[in-house]
């Protein structure tokens, strides 16, 4: 089976799931090649799990100062040039396209009637999960932007809905106990690196490690060391780590979740996905959360006790061996055996 995997470059979370796909593929010697769209080229980094991969400009969000500009989004991206890459893609080669909410391979998988799967978190909000808010826009996004044959949605619970845990990255046991340290993991990208400097240095006795894109060179200041993005140095750090300051993502608090971190989410002002993981994590009692970089919430979360460790089941090699099965419409054996292998901790708000 020949299959051509879209990924959604513009953040790190989609990344980071597609490479725990590429090593469960690789493991049944299956042939991937990937696509990733969203990103300026030169600015992908640690992806050597994806051997000879494509890039694409596709569609992107774009932020400032942790929010969301829609007029902005829709000025500078280039339809035209969108349209082109849709129609320039040659799917005759495969046989299969996965999608983790990627626009030029899930819309030339339609034109080209080649069968498609969606494999991504925005998936789950097409079911009855909790949600923050929402406008129409934000709402016709989950819907079109990316559109596949066959959906498979990821969250961190299933509320009695067709969904699947997480698929997380991470090695749990990689990291021994003893080996851990007293700072604090900071990674908010779409938060001015000014604004976060001047919350962390108000706690000049609690040590800080923060990850920025504007980081080019490691440095420290006062109790805060800024480093540029790396997978692996981040990976490290994650495991070490005793907590996570983050916005509102969902892979990063998938795999600090797995590794027992108390967490602290900021959501990214106009996303409606990241205010709704924000506020599903706080409603299942698994994480913290603050509407802007609030050193009275930060004071507080960081006198709390270390968490307890969600044990996710590995998703991406059963997805794997779902996908290589063929029968794509019916995901109720896959879900069952999933969900029947996670354990949450005794102070989660779960039915």
């Amino acid at each position: 089976m020949k299959i051509l995997y879209g990924v959604q470059g513009t953040g790190n979370g989609h990344i980071a799931r597609a490479r725990a796909m590429a090593i469960a593929f690789r493991k049944q010697n299956i042939d991937v090649d990937f696509l990733f769209s969203g990103r300026d080229t030169n600015k992908y980094f640690s992806m050597e799990d994806f051997g000879n991969y494509q890039t694409r400009s596709g569609l992107t969000f774009y932020c400032e100062q942790g929010q969301v500009k829609y007029s902005k989004t829709f000025r500078k991206n280039n339809l035209w040039r969108f349209a082109k890459e849709i129609n320039q893609l040659d799917l005759t080669q495969y046989d299969l396209v996965l999608n983790d909410f990627e626009p030029v391979t899930a819309w030339a998988a339609r034109k080209q009637k080649v069968p498609c799967i969606g494999i991504s978190h925005q998936n789950a909000f097409r079911f009855d999960v909790p949600k923050a808010g929402g406008n129409w826009i934000e709402h016709s996004v989950i819907q079109h932007f990316a559109p596949t044959e066959h959906y498979i949605g990821l969250h961190w619970y299933h509320f009695d809905q067709p969904i699947l845990p997480p698929i997380v990255h991470t090695n749990q046991e990689s990291v021994k106990i003893e080996e851990q340290q007293h700072f604090t993991l900071v990674y908010l990208p779409f938060e001015d690196v000014e604004a976060i400097s001047e919350l962390l240095m108000k706690f000049i006795s609690h040590q800080f490690v923060c990850y920025h894109p504007e980081v080019i060179e490691q440095n420290t200041i006062e109790n805060v060391v800024f480093k540029p993005l790396s997978f692996g140095h981040f990976q490290m750090d994650l495991k070490k780590c005793s907590g996570v300051v983050a916005n509102g993502g969902f892979e990063l608090p998938s795999e600090a979740l797995t590794l027992g971190k108390k967490l602290l989410l900021k959501p990214l002002d106009g996303q409606f996905e990241q205010r709704s993981n924000a506020a599903t994590l706080e409603a299942l009692g698994l994480a913290q959360t603050m509407s802007f970089l609030d050193p009275a919430i930060l004071r507080s979360w960081l006198n709390e006790e270390q968490a307890e460790i969600v044990t996710y089941p590995d998703v991406a090699s059963a997805i794997v061996e779902w996908v290589l099965a063929g029968d794509w419409t019916n995901q109720d054996n896959l879900r069952k055996q999933l969900w029947d292998k996670v354990d949450f901790p005794s102070y989660a708000s779960i039915n």
